[in-house]
């Protein structure tokens, strides 16, 4: 499909706003979509073979990577000495691991990255 007939279709009615803006702004003068660089910094030259997976579509790249949804997330101030993590528990969870926190500062859950410090150390 050329970009002329790309640009009728997001200029018409028959996509939302979002869409058409997605749309419109992944593709080049050619019809070759752009990649969108990810969390890792993996970013494809528009001629890799990786890419016509992509033709007439958008390569959709969630920008909420996890790393910055768990830096986001404060550390948890606990009183014991060993506290255990399992995610959340039920399916959405992990094992449940045992983390020592008798050193000073935060100590991550080595599956979900959750931090946990003990209160009073100085």
């Amino acid at each position: 499909m050329s970009k002329i007939a790309l640009t009728k279709i997001c200029n018409s009615k028959l996509l939302s706003p979002l869409r058409a803006a997605t749309i419109s702004s992944r593709l080049v003068s050619d019809g070759v979509p752009q990649d969108k660089e990810t969390h890792t910094g993996q970013k494809w030259d528009p001629n890799d073979y990786r890419m016509s997976r992509f033709v007439n579509r958008p390569k959709h790249v969630n920008p909420n990577f996890a790393i910055n949804l768990i830096a986001e997330e404060p550390p948890k101030a606990c009183k014991e000495r060993v506290v255990w993590c399992d995610g959340g528990s039920g399916p959405t969870g992990h094992p449940r691991v045992y983390i020592n926190l008798d050193q000073p500062g935060n100590h991550a859950c080595g599956y979900c990255g959750l931090r946990f410090y003990k209160e009073g150390h100085h």
